[in-house]
């Protein structure tokens, strides 16, 4: 526990000291934010606003993860670590595209889709062929495992590649991914601390998860002083793309990815109300369920303040994180 706290710390002081250095720079290169047309009214003040800041968190949560990680077996660490620099790499691409090549929708959905189904399917099989993985999944509350056979590389490609895009989807107001997603990895360390007394056999691996989980929990809240409202500089896909790819990796090594719809549902929520919103759309020729979608732009337009909608989700997010602890705990 000790040691998870230190990795807190230590993630947070970096990425506290590497928003000042960064920021500037990104300002330098002109990597702006592009705000479209169809947006809220309200986010047009933002235009220009440096994006890409998702290395603020990012270099200095993999520095804090590998520093602080135990001695041991270090092949789940490994694991997460490709899991979230491979999508944040496709996030830095559709980045690059959109603020230096200067086309404004970047990488097309099939460009992006593509390589995340590479990814995904060469992580899926490197898990199922892991002995401490296989085909299994742990039930969240029934203390249970479900075997899934050859049925596990894709259901953990979906699982993989939907986490992902849903991270990229939450990421719309100032502060809501970076915050939601500290909770998270937050919540995802504690539980991986419980799980390495729960299998001895494993407990390396576990606690070197529950440091990496740490990391980003501590990076994250750096970033924040540089992101919550009003934002002096976004994430970007790179930043949400290394955050989907980091929890969902964390939860394919710990074979707890039944559990995300627990602690990731804001995530959730922004993949499920965009797919309705769309599906609605096409089906009614032109009408909406939301006014727009994901659901925190529905709020929004609702007339709720940008910060009160993501406290709203922060308080979900919470208090749905502790109903997964305390799962673990009883």
């Amino acid at each position: 526990m000790q040691r998870v706290i230190w990795t807190i710390l230590a993630a947070f002081v970096m990425a506290i000291a590497f928003g000042p250095v960064v920021i500037p720079w990104l300002k330098r290169m002109k990597f702006g934010q592009t705000i479209y047309d169809l947006g809220p009214e309200s986010h047009k003040k933002k235009q220009g606003i440096p994006t890409m800041g998702g290395i603020i968190f990012a270099v200095p949560a993999l520095i804090a993860a590998f520093a602080f990680s135990g001695e041991g077996r270090t092949d789940f660490l490994l694991m997460a670590v490709v899991c979230a620099l491979g999508f944040g790499l496709i996030g830095f691409v559709d980045d690059f595209i959109k603020v230096k090549l200067k086309r404004s929708l970047g990488l097309t959905p099939k460009q992006k889709l593509v390589p995340q189904i590479i990814l995904s399917a060469g992580l899926a099989f490197w898990a199922y062929k892991h002995s401490l993985i296989g085909d299994s999944l742990i039930v969240p509350f029934f203390g249970s495992e479900w075997n899934l056979g050859w049925a596990y590389i894709p259901v953990m490609m979906f699982i993989l590649v939907g986490v992902v895009n849903s991270a990229n989807l939450l990421d719309g107001l100032d502060g809501l991914c970076g915050g939601c997603s500290m909770i998270d990895f937050a919540s995802m360390s504690l539980i991986c601390l419980l799980m390495a007394r729960a299998y001895p056999e494993n407990s390396a691996n576990l606690l070197n998860i529950a440091i990496f989980c740490a990391a980003m929990a501590g990076a994250l809240l750096g970033f924040l002083r540089f992101n919550f409202y009003p934002a002096g500089v976004f994430m970007g896909d790179v930043g949400s793309f290394f955050i989907g790819g980091a929890l969902a990796g964390a939860c394919l090594t710990t074979r707890l990815s039944l559990l995300l719809p627990v602690i990731a549902f804001a995530m959730l929520v922004s993949s499920l109300s965009d797919i309705i919103q769309i599906s609605y759309f096409k089906i009614t020729h032109g009408k909406r369920v939301f006014r727009m979608a994901p659901l925190h732009h529905h709020f929004e337009l609702s007339g709720m303040p940008e910060t009160r909608v993501v406290i709203m989700y922060y308080i979900v997010t919470l208090l749905l994180c502790l109903v997964a602890l305390l799962g673990f705990v009883a």
